[in-house]
């Protein structure tokens, strides 16, 4: 079995996310903007350096929101080699400098800010959903809502 570890950016201001656009093999989709780790690179700089690569934009690591497995079976692969084990290690992040742009000569090939209502009409992988679910249950504050006699708030 193979294995990949990736780790991606949630970037959300003014109610859009910033979006990448896998394009890789004859498959496609909306992303986050990240990817794989290169040699003993810690995850939280990889997101930093695969943001800039994919959107032109620097990136603050805010938080780890959390970290996402699954297996691509052999026969779903492009390569068919073997089974594939892929860690995705979610971090909430923000744009602190650049400007945006597209990725010239990677696996991506657009990036674009979406509002939140757009994404679920957009063609996207399903990380993209996972990473949103791990966001909202993760508040801003790092501080989780308080409980009062009543029940949870």
């Amino acid at each position: 079995m193979d294995i990949r570890i990736a780790a991606y950016g949630v970037i959300i201001r003014d109610g859009r996310i910033l979006l990448s656009h896998w394009n890789e093999h004859g498959r496609s989709g909306w992303t986050l903007p990240g990817g794989g780790i290169e040699g003993a690179e810690h995850p939280a700089a990889a997101a930093r350096r695969e943001i800039l690569e994919e959107t032109g934009y620097e990136a603050s690591i805010d938080r780890l929101l959390g970290i996402d497995t699954m297996v691509v079976p052999a026969a779903k692969r492009h390569s068919g080699a073997a089974p594939l084990y892929a860690m995705r290690v979610v971090y909430r992040a923000s744009v602190i400098g650049g400007s945006l742009r597209n990725e010239v000569g990677g696996s991506s090939d657009e990036a674009r800010w979406f509002t939140l209502d757009e994404v679920s009409r957009l063609k996207r992988v399903s990380l993209l959903d996972i990473a949103l679910r791990l966001n909202e249950a993760e508040p801003a504050d790092g501080i989780a809502p308080a409980a009062d006699a009543d029940g949870p708030v």
